[in-house]
């Protein structure tokens, strides 16, 4: 198994997500596509010098003729969030975009997975999924890996405990809709209801403002610099990761709903297994009835505007 990934867009993300492949070491090929080809040359020769100080790696600018053979298509190509902006405002410009890169990749015959973040990232890769050749299984979104990994940094910056043992997912749509599943969220093996119990530091009043933060923290980032790109660059290394280690591991994903959550034929962030081949299946959290009442907000929300979006396009 070669390891190949052929990046779409070259961006803040993008490259970002490119370096993070090669100072964890994954991957054995990179191609980089990009409209700006300059900039791809440019990236894959800055990479290409820190090899000597990571492990051997072929790293180039790369054609869509590159993509038939590769492991793993990572799109972040799009319109980024301006301040100001949600990322539902996104849609209709990168729809068209995401529309015209599936197009090309069917061309090639390509027959890996294929792994969004381009925004908004649940309606994005539903889209891909839509337009491509590919079973939902092997179109993924990054959806609330990043999100989650926002909260258990929250939490553990706020208790002072390493996030690792923090373990809670975000779920639903990576965007304003999204909600925490407090409900199975724990600390060292302690639901943090136990926690906040033993902790009064740590009380409801506490915990929904830790969540405002964290559903905030793009606004604040893109108030402050302009984009996000490292958190979510991580995030995606993670998740390619464990498709090439065949890891079995369970992340907070944009997946195919097919009944899960009283959801169906929508992308949504929910826990699931990932491994060599895409998603084996969705974890299916038992949730409350608020909890339920959030993810049935989410795809409302994400249904409206991807059905207004789809139907433009394809006018």
């Amino acid at each position: 198994m070669n390891n190949k990934i052929i990046l779409i867009g070259d961006g803040a993300v993008g490259s970002s997500y490119a370096f993070a492949l090669v100072t964890q070491n994954i991957g054995h090929e990179i191609g980089i596509i990009d409209v700006n080809r300059d900039k791809a040359e440019g990236d894959a020769i800055d990479l290409s010098d820190a090899l000597a100080y990571t492990a051997p790696k072929r790293i180039y600018a790369a054609t869509y003729e590159d993509v038939r053979y590769a492991d793993l298509v990572v799109i972040t190509a799009g319109t980024a969030q301006k301040p100001g902006e949600t990322r539902l405002d996104l849609v209709h410009r990168n729809m068209i975009i995401m529309k015209d890169i599936i197009e090309t990749i069917n061309k090639t015959e390509f027959d890996g997975i294929l792994l969004i973040a381009s925004n908004p990232v649940d309606i994005m890769t539903y889209a891909a999924m839509k337009f491509s050749n590919l079973p939902h299984q092997r179109v993924i979104g990054s959806g609330t890996s990043l999100d989650s990994a926002r909260f258990r940094q929250a939490i553990g910056h706020h208790i002072g405990v390493d996030p690792r043992n923090v373990h809670g997912y975000i779920l639903g749509e990576h965007g304003d809709t999204e909600f925490p599943v407090w409900s199975h969220t724990n600390v060292g093996g302690l639901s943090i209801f136990e926690w906040t119990k033993i902790h009064p530091s740590m009380d409801d009043e506490a915990l929904l403002n830790l969540f405002f933060k964290v559903k905030d923290a793009a606004k604040i980032i893109i108030d402050k610099k302009g984009a996000t790109f490292y958190g979510i660059a991580a995030a995606l290394a993670r998740i390619t990761k464990a498709i090439f280690n065949d890891e079995h591991s369970i992340l907070p994903l944009s997946c195919y709903l097919q009944g899960e959550y009283g959801q169906n034929d929508i992308y949504l962030g929910v826990p699931a297994i990932i491994n060599r081949n895409g998603i084996v299946s969705v974890i299916e959290m038992e949730l409350n009835e608020s909890e339920q009442n959030k993810m049935d907000l989410s795809a409302r929300t994400l249904r409206t505007t991807q059905e207004d979006a789809l139907e433009r396009i394809t006018q």
